[in-house]
């Protein structure tokens, strides 16, 4: 193994700390799975219930706090992170103690040398925390509170490091609805490690957020569906944000710290930054309002959306603006096997990427990872299996219960051919590398098919 390829490998560690349990009698690993189960088909369509109670019986599952192993990242580079706090001084938020928005991100990038530094933990503790009540709560898995330990998880990078010294192409990610900015960090580390430097974005008020000094917000309730109304504006904030984060981000490649602490930056980031190449991806929503960013500001060169509608309801609309309008930039949908543009007689259709596809000047592909859904693009595809496996140990039902959650897909092939996607378009389009994966379907990713 290369050095290179050593800087990010962590050893592996597990944890044997016990959670106070929050059931007093025992239960079957098959009880609580099953009810893991329809909690997940309840999740597939919001609102429709909620967790379903544990299942008295015997044999007492071995419910504790899990940490979890990220993939490691297939590129050459040593990874770092920071995370800086912005306020945007041209909207005002009363709420908040500057009177001005604020937001949240991080920025992982290539560094320079191995280093002692720190890895950078998953989450920040109260963040991690309220993922996990989220998931562990009346709309989530029927689990123990603490049983998702994100923040005794360690990533690949390590805090501060210094930033190898060449320029290189930026992307910005936009999370799901509610969803904080670290679910996709699996993603993220990948294309860091291929030599891409990306910030990531907390969207204040919508996902939850915790800023320095334990400062935190939680966003919005687990149970609150987002209605038309609401997903217009979020778009229209999120595209805001992230126009702000690129102001920022030109800034600090000027040699000013924008930061609101006044924290020293990374050594090198500043000379690192080639903003002449710049990208976004995002989620969900975070994929719809990617679009929409691409749309409004021409400085972002690509764009890719993974498995997010474009339009303010899927059931209703309206269509979002890019859906009508296209792009002249180029950009690729990526969906799972819950949206599909090309049948309008299937359930699974959805008339703003079919609209999209017609409008979109730009060079364009159509990507779906069959046997997926949608949470199989993010994190969550490895946490579960990770999660259920540490408490139920092998039980069969394993299965069904992740195929409630993310589908059908391998975890680990849907981590690896998603990575291998997302660097092929981003290389592609920002550092004009052509490859042959974008061109038809390879052997080697059978789950990945191109949509004509």
């Amino acid at each position: 193994m290369t050095m290179s390829r050593m800087a990010n490998r962590r050893p592996i560690r597990t944890t044997s700390h016990m959670v106070t349990k929050v059931v007093t009698r025992p239960v079957t690993r098959r009880g609580v799975l099953t009810a893991g189960l329809a909690a997940g088909l309840a999740m597939a369509a919001p609102g429709v219930a909620r967790a379903v109670r544990f299942d008295p019986d015997q044999d007492d599952p071995d419910f504790h706090p899990v940490t979890f192993e990220l993939p490691a990242p297939t590129g050459r580079k040593a990874l770092g992170t920071t995370a800086v706090h912005l306020i945007d001084q041209s909207r005002p938020d009363p709420s908040m103690p500057s009177g001005r928005r604020e937001l949240m991100i991080s920025i992982w990038y290539p560094a320079s040398v191995i280093g002692s530094a720190p890895f950078a933990k998953y989450m920040p503790a109260r963040t991690a925390k309220e993922v996990d009540d989220t998931w562990t709560g009346e709309y989530g898995l029927a689990l123990p509170p603490g049983s998702f330990d994100f923040a005794g998880t360690e990533t690949h990078s390590r805090i501060d490091a210094p930033m190898q010294p060449m320029r290189h192409p930026v992307v910005l990610f936009s999370p799901g609805y509610q969803y904080s900015r670290f679910v996709n960090t699996a993603q993220v580390e990948e294309l860091a490690s291929r030599g891409y430097v990306v910030v990531t974005m907390d969207h204040t008020h919508e996902t939850p957020v915790e800023f320095p000094g334990g400062r935190f917000l939680p966003g919005v309730p687990a149970s609150q569906l987002p209605d038309p109304v609401f997903t217009r504006k979020a778009v229209e904030t999120r595209t805001a944000d992230a126009r702000f984060v690129l102001d920022q981000l030109e800034k600090i490649a000027a040699g000013q710290n924008p930061g609101a602490e006044g924290n020293d930056l990374p050594p090198g980031l500043a000379a690192g930054l080639d903003l002449r190449r710049v990208g976004m991806f995002g989620f969900s929503l975070g994929g719809y309002a990617t679009a929409n960013t691409l749309l409004e500001d021409r400085r972002i060169s690509a764009g890719l959306d993974l498995d997010g509608t474009l339009q303010d309801d899927l059931a209703k609309g309206p269509l979002g603006d890019v859906a009508r309008k296209g792009l002249d930039q180029p950009f690729l949908l990526f969906g799972s096997d819950t949206t599909q543009r090309t049948d309008p007689d299937q359930e699974n259709y959805d008339k703003s990427w079919a609209s999209f596809w017609a409008a979109q000047r730009g060079w364009k592909l159509n990507l779906r990872l069959a046997g997926a859904k949608q949470k199989a693009f993010t994190d969550y595809q490895f946490v579960f299996d990770q999660l259920f496996r540490a408490i139920y140990g092998d039980d069969p039902i394993i299965t069904s219960v992740m195929t409630a959650l993310v589908g059908k897909a391998d975890p680990a092939r849907s981590v690896l051919a998603q990575r291998e996607y997302l660097v092929a378009f981003f290389d592609q389009t920002l550092r004009r590398r052509p490859g042959l994966l974008l061109r038809g379907d390879s052997p080697k990713y059978p789950e990945i098919r191109f949509v004509r």
